[in-house]
């Protein structure tokens, strides 16, 4: 018997501040920071009763090593939830936590759960890019059809640049103003409502006891934003994929390491213990386009969300968009007529970071506390995926 669709509402969200790789979070494991996370956003709902948790989906992009047998799992083991709520790893790349998200929603909204968490965790400090051992199709290379597939990302991100003709100046001012805006909402205190901090632990020898102490440093602001940059500084930076191209380390998004959780739940729910929600999930869409130029992805998947929800982009008033590269987000912007002053006013991945698996559930939470914050009514989140993707979700305030 079909059951009836039924809303899911985010009522708790956090992240925790992104590291650089081999930065803040070096040697902190995955599992660790995800359980920090879960703890910290059950905290801001003490109503809820850990043991009516239906299940905990988790994002990971990379998920061998530290991020391995299911590291969503161990986090939430870490975190002292009741061995009776499961937990599951998935993987879309750099939308995984946006999926996770989605996930969780449509358990609620199918009504066979009424309480789940969606979050994401990443360590690209300790595992990297490409994983520990990279074994591709050999199909894929000898298909032309198939050339995307193995392709790197930055080279992806240059055909964008020429397919579409984004300039090497506008790239480099796009991401100058993803750092200004970032160092305002740090100045400001714009990112503590939405930011967990985090004890980081490092454990050195002691050469006067012949032992070993532990040094602890709070960390509360997203590591990779950087303060000097300049417009000169970042046209002084070469072409990292290609010796003629337009794409620098300077306008592409930061290795990272970091963690996000959204608490989500049914009508009833919300009804039971009188909980105040932030954000309603309306939908979420997936979208394949070429390989070779993954990164306009959110061209196709916004207008799907929009179609879904019935929402025209009008309406959406806060737009966060991952910056894996200054030329898809300025060939996803112009194309899809995103207006510049709702996409990232707090700055995006080129300045905070993107920690993969982690980031849509990152952006999740920016999201939702901007909305609360600033009074709007409908936000969106989307990125472009490896392999030739894009995901966007939207989310409307409550």
């Amino acid at each position: 018997m079909s059951k009836q669709i039924q809303d899911a509402y985010i009522v708790a969200a956090t992240r925790l501040p992104i590291g650089r790789r081999n930065g803040y979070f070096k040697t902190t494991r995955p599992d660790d920071m995800l359980a920090h996370c879960i703890k910290s956003v059950l905290a801001q709902v003490p109503e809820i009763d850990p043991a009516r948790i239906g299940d905990v989906v988790g994002g990971c992009a990379l998920p061998e090593a530290e991020q391995g047998l299911n590291v969503t799992r161990m986090g939430a083991i870490l975190a002292g939830l009741p061995k009776s709520v499961p937990g599951v790893q998935v993987n879309r790349f750099c939308s995984s936590g946006l999926q996770a998200v989605a996930m969780a929603a449509d358990r609620i909204r199918v009504g066979e759960e009424d309480i789940m968490i969606g979050c994401g965790t990443e360590t690209m400090s300790m595992v990297t890019m490409l994983g520990n051992k990279v074994v591709l199709n050999p199909a894929l290379y000898d298909n032309p059809e198939h050339k995307g597939v193995p392709m790197g990302m930055g080279l992806t991100a240059e055909n964008v640049a020429e397919q579409w003709t984004v300039s090497r100046e506008d790239q480099d001012e796009f991401a100058y103003q993803s750092h200004q805006k970032a160092i305002a909402g740090i100045d400001n205190g714009t990112f503590a409502a939405e930011t967990t901090p985090y004890t980081v632990q490092q454990h050195l020898p002691d050469p006067e006891t012949g032992g070993i102490k532990v040094i602890e440093r709070v960390v509360k602001d997203d590591e990779g934003v950087r303060r000097d940059i300049n417009q000169e500084k970042l046209a002084k930076l070469r072409p990292v994929f290609s010796a003629k191209g337009s794409v620098t380390a300077g306008n592409s998004s930061q290795m990272s390491d970091g963690a996000a959780a959204v608490v989500m739940v049914s009508e009833k729910v919300l009804k039971e213990l009188n909980l105040t929600p932030m954000a309603r999930f309306v939908s979420f869409a997936v979208r394949g386009v070429p390989p070779e130029i993954m990164g306009i992805g959110p061209i196709e998947a916004i207008p799907a969300v929009l179609n879904k929800s019935g929402i025209k982009l009008d309406d959406v008033d806060w737009i966060e968009l991952n910056e894996a590269f200054a030329s898809q987000s300025l060939a996803v912007i112009r194309t899809c007529g995103l207006n510049p002053e709702k996409v990232n006013p707090l700055g995006g991945a080129i300045a905070t970071g993107h920690p993969l698996g982690a980031t849509g559930a990152v952006k999740t939470a920016t999201l939702v506390h901007a909305m609360k914050r600033e009074n709007l009514k409908y936000g969106l989140v989307t990125m472009c995926i490896g392999h030739g993707m894009g995901a966007a979700g939207i989310f409307e305030a409550v």
